[in-house]
């Protein structure tokens, strides 16, 4: 059994000194996304199991090895979401909002769950930022969200990354795709790993992107899709990748990226860096026209990406390895009880006015209480003893520069402005 003090494994508890940090880098990926017209969208941790069977596909590693699913109560199937996509297409089918103006844009921030193998990068429970884009086919929607994920990524300078991408095709033309998977993996049927096996028949496509070596040293010189594009899906590509180039945003071309979900089509992408190991990609994304319509909804082209908060953490501390936190404008030091209570007035006052202050509700020694205000990387300090108190004024201290002058105690938030 394990211990009742130590969290569960994968998953991780987020501290103090780690929290202030998570904190900016949502705001931050929220006033982006605005500026961008998204907006937000939150729905339930937990769905019913079918969604994703239907949406993310029952053949792929998500749903067949890695989902949390368990029965309620009522007997109903319950999984906790291992992604943000479904959920958010579930929610715009049973509240229409396919009926509001086009394109509709999406955001969200959310925690998931995946029964996985923990490792650095990777958690069994793990948050993203999502984004979704409905109501428009154009290569532009996709170069707009890819330009979203990539404004996301520079605005916290974590040094290098690269993105890739790729199209999957339409309907159309991977079942001529699909034909050649199946006659090229058929060939090789002895060397797939037993999941592969059975994927063959089913979705070989799913087998591009299993994590075995062996498949995927098979899979290196399988077809590739790019070769298999019909005029459409070739002439959306080509104007996806126009529209990168007319934004000056840089990318390479990788015809083996599939994604991991089975509701991907056209438009494939990732973003890469070098300095997270095994587990590279920090955000990743594409195309799902049919899946507001294989949900139960009107067609609708639909788009997007999600984006590894575990993972943007990583690489944030990589390239800003000072801890930020939040430091007191003020600290209010006290000698005696009387003004102990009045540096707790003054605290109070000042905390409605808006202004981050602290004073000691320890008991600690006057020289203590310095030393504390100076760990707390206080910008201002005032001690109060009777004389202050009886007069109204007292002696303000810039800790930084030491410079000293006296101001009315009445007066302090304007003093420290």
């Amino acid at each position: 059994m394990a211990p009742l003090t130590q969290a569960p494994k994968g998953t991780l508890d987020t501290l103090p000194r780690d929290s202030f940090l998570l904190r900016k880098i949502e705001n931050q990926m929220i006033e982006i996304a605005e500026n961008f017209g998204f907006k937000e969208i939150r729905t339930p941790t937990f769905e019913h199991t079918e969604l994703f069977c239907r949406s993310v596909g029952d053949t792929t590693d998500v749903v067949q090895k890695e989902m949390y699913t368990f029965e309620d109560k009522g007997g109903r199937s319950i999984t906790l979401r291992p992604e943000g996509t479904a959920g958010a297409m579930r929610a715009v089918v049973e509240h229409g909002l396919t009926n509001e103006p086009m394109p509709l844009k999406l955001f969200y921030l959310l925690s998931c769950f995946r029964h996985e193998k923990p490792q650095a990068g990777r958690l069994r429970e793990f948050h993203q930022f999502g984004a979704e884009l409905l109501g428009s086919s154009s290569p532009k929607a996709d170069a707009e969200v890819i330009l979203l994920a990539d404004s996301l990524l520079s605005s916290f300078e974590i040094g290098e990354y690269s993105l890739e991408i790729n199209s999957l095709g339409c309907k159309s033309c991977r079942g001529e795709y699909t034909k050649k998977l199946i006659e090229y993996f058929s060939k090789n049927e002895e060397t797939l790993c037993e999941t592969c096996k059975g994927r063959l028949n089913k979705n070989p496509l799913r087998i591009l992107d299993c994590k075995s070596p062996i498949c995927k040293k098979v899979a290196a010189d399988a077809p590739k899709i790019t070769e298999f594009l019909c005029e459409d899906c070739s002439e959306h590509y080509k104007g996806v990748k126009k529209s990168l180039d007319s934004m000056g945003v840089k990318y390479k071309e990788n015809p083996d990226i599939v994604r991991g979900l089975d509701y991907y089509n056209r438009t494939v992408f990732e973003f890469i860096s070098s300095s997270l190991g095994a587990q590279s990609t920090v955000c990743g994304g594409g195309r799902y026209d049919g899946l507001i319509s294989q949900l139960g909804g009107n067609d609708c082209a639909s788009l997007g990406f999600g984006l590894g908060i575990e993972r943007l953490v990583s690489l944030y501390n990589l390239t800003h390895p000072e801890k930020e936190t939040k430091k007191p404008k003020i600290f209010i030091s006290s000698i005696g009880e009387a003004a102990s209570n009045a540096a707790f007035k003054y605290t109070g006052e000042l905390r409605n006015k808006g202004v981050f202050a602290e004073c000691d509700i320890v008991g600690r020694s006057l020289k203590a209480q310095m030393k504390y205000a100076d760990k707390l990387g206080a910008k201002y300090s005032i001690v109060l003893g009777d004389d202050e108190i009886a007069s109204g004024k007292a002696v303000l201290k810039d800790m930084e520069s030491g410079e000293k002058r006296e101001i009315e105690l009445r007066n302090i938030a304007e003093e420290i402005k």
